[in-house]
């Protein structure tokens, strides 16, 4: 049965530009996959993914799978990680690969146009040989004409609960998430149940290739092997679209949680960052494409745009602004 979840924001990364009364997408920097929305980490970036794989190789309980956006930035992120991971267990037993999880993708405002995607798989197996599970098939399917923020927290649910079922099923302990700030935020507030009534209440931390930790809560309830059918429902509603009056995530409020209820042990610990905490982010309210100037081009940086930079430690004073100081 699953017992821990590790999560992690990808590393500092290089910018990009979106014109919202077109939906275009520019970059100054082409990216490796050549899509304007999909970023390569920055050397300082890949620097953090370094440090942060010697962190992970060093996990208690150890990470026995792994699950990320499908997003260059991401899997750059995870990379060492995962190849110094398989060097270690070669022959032993099956490579680690990551598996890519559409579920955990990038959020995008509501807009009037589609928004990106990642690669193709095969476009990106190219990137990162020997790197993805070729044969896993994502969970569920961000709607690429944008998300509101409830819409968010529902697709984070509904991917959550199919990725937990798995894992019941497999007996897999202990696994890696990897995605974006507004992800990682939605995703504390789900399997918590911890939701604070205004969206913009600073409360789960993001920092770039920061470290949360969520544990699960012991319960006669949960009995292993998971609701994986319930979980498969779930999922297959979001991706039709197919919702009621409320919120699939506001099931999860109340300190509930998903299956079996976790607590956040780290919140987006940087111990082993040598600079720290860096680009933290927090939502400032319903970021649609659709409330914006016609013609504003938005740079996308963690200080103008969609959220608003929280690298302000003082915003974070509610219960989850743990110090970060936990071990592994």
């Amino acid at each position: 049965m699953l017992q821990v979840i590790y999560v992690t924001r990808h590393g500092f990364r290089s910018n990009w530009l979106v014109d919202p009364s077109s939906g275009t997408y520019t970059a100054f920097i082409k990216s490796p996959t050549g899509g304007a929305a999909d970023p390569a980490l920055t050397a300082h970036g890949v620097d953090q993914a370094n440090e942060l794989a010697v962190r992970l190789l060093a996990a208690d309980p150890p990470i026995e799978r792994v699950y990320s956006s499908l997003y260059y930035r991401c899997l750059q992120t995870v990379e060492p990680f995962v190849r110094q991971a398989q060097e270690a267990t070669a022959g032993d037993k099956p490579a680690l690969r990551i598996r890519g999880e559409t579920g955990l993708g990038e959020w995008y405002g509501s807009a009037d146009f589609e928004h990106p995607v990642p690669a193709s798989l095969e476009k990106l197996d190219s990137l990162f040989p020997g790197l993805l599970d070729l044969s896993y098939e994502p969970a569920v399917t961000p709607n690429r004409m944008g998300e509101s923020i409830d819409a968010l927290h529902d697709r984070v649910a509904a991917a959550l609960e199919v990725l937990i079922a798995q894992c019941d099923r497999d007996g897999v302990r202990a696994i890696l998430l990897c995605s974006h700030a507004a992800v990682i935020i939605a995703l504390g507030r789900v399997l918590t149940g911890h939701r604070p009534t205004a969206v913009e209440t600073p409360d789960f931390k993001c920092f770039t290739c920061g470290l949360s930790l969520y544990r699960r809560r012991q319960s006669s309830e949960v009995e292993a092997g998971g609701n994986n059918s319930r979980a498969k429902q779930t999922a297959a509603e979001h991706d039709a679209n197919v919702q009621g009056q409320d919120s699939l995530a506001s099931e999860f409020r109340g300190d509930r949680g998903l299956p079996g209820g976790w607590d956040c042990e780290l919140n987006s610990d940087c111990a082993h960052l040598s600079l720290g905490e860096e680009r933290g982010w927090a939502f400032s309210g319903d970021e649609s494409f659709k409330d914006m100037a016609a013609g504003q081009s938005m740079l996308n940086t963690t200080t103008t745009g969609l959220g608003v930079a929280v690298d302000d430690k003082s915003r974070f004073s509610g219960r989850h602004a743990e110090d970060g100081r936990g071990k592994l």
